[in-house]
């Protein structure tokens, strides 16, 4: 029973074990390799219908009156650029390669757009997921804005043109994000007792979460485990993510603090689409910096993993 009582309190910590555990067995002991290297890459692609499934289900407690942008969301957006350009500008004064690593994973850290997942974390915190809902929408069009604008500036010889990065980001939005609303304010239109029975599914979008979440941190531990850096390195761009998620989520909070939002501001600022980050890292810039988004993606978590047990425990959040 205990061990129960402990799975339940924290389920996202207990996620983080299982895909490392799961990832170490199918990739160290060999008669479990082969499935292992079959089954990995099938789970990843599994990843965004598990998003688009768990997000139908959180939207379909959405009433379209309530999703109207509010000021902190053009606030956040606002800080989210300033710190990233500020990264930017650091990084063109700095000609060690292995500091450039470092302050390159600062960066992707920052520009990140918001984790698709964030309303789930928020409806479980006893926020607004409506609110959250819109702040996604207008952050991954600032993403699709920012992207070529700036990484050209970080990592020289990689371009990346603007419908190019458009249509990267809007893809992936269309079918994580998009279509999930849609289909949900139809079904709360249309049908509106298949809408009901899905809200009394107590968490099954929180669970569904949780198993991409192992998923993400098989594939993280893979990343950090293979990377061809030096200890020292290694060592600060996983710290180096600690200090930057807890910046993030402390930001959003203290803005949204103001307008009576602050956990869906903590969660709009902090909890980041790492995965996103992590193929951006690779794809444009150096890919030994993707080591900061994969253990970004256990910082954030372990926060989350808190504060949904402080949320559990005393039904408020002081933080």
């Amino acid at each position: 029973m205990r061990l129960i009582a402990f799975i339940k309190n924290w389920t996202l910590l207990c996620a983080l074990i299982f895909g490392t555990i799961i990832y170490l067995l199918f990739s160290e002991i060999p008669f479990l390799q082969s499935t292992g290297d079959y089954m990995g890459p099938k789970l990843v692609d599994l990843m965004p219908y598990i998003i688009s499934i768990m997000l139908y289900i959180t939207f379909c407690k959405i009433q379209l009156g309530d999703m109207k942008p509010r000021k902190w969301h053009f606030l956040l957006q606002g800080t989210r650029i300033v710190l990233a350009g500020l990264t930017v500008i650091a990084i063109q004064f700095i000609h060690n390669p292995e500091t450039k690593i470092l302050v390159e994973g600062v960066f992707i850290c920052f520009v990140c757009p918001t984790a698709a997942a964030a309303p789930v974390i928020t409806e479980k915190l006893g926020g607004d997921i409506a609110s959250l809902t819109i702040y996604l929408l207008i952050d991954n069009g600032v993403t699709a804005l920012i992207i070529p604008l700036f990484f050209p500036l970080v990592e020289r010889g990689e371009e990346i043109s603007f419908l190019a990065a458009f249509f990267m980001v809007f893809k992936g939005v269309m079918m994580v994000l998009i279509v999930p609303l849609v289909l949900a304010l139809l079904t709360r239109k249309f049908m509106p007792k298949f809408s009901n029975w899905l809200n009394h599914l107590k968490n099954i979008a929180f669970y569904l979460w949780t198993l991409n979440l192992a998923i993400i941190m098989g594939l993280t531990a893979k990343n950090i485990i293979h990377a061809p850096v030096s200890a020292f390195a290694l060592t600060i761009l996983i710290i180096i993510p600690l200090v930057l998620s807890f910046l993030q989520f402390t930001i959003g909070k203290a803005v949204g603090r103001h307008y009576h939002d602050s956990i869906e501001s903590g969660q709009a600022l902090g909890q980041k689409n790492t995965v996103l980050g992590i193929w951006l890292t690779i794809r444009f810039l150096n890919p030994y910096t993707a080591l900061a988004p994969c253990a970004y993606v256990i910082w954030q978590n372990i926060i989350n993993a808190v504060q949904l047990w402080f949320k559990e425990k005393y039904g408020y959040l002081k933080w």
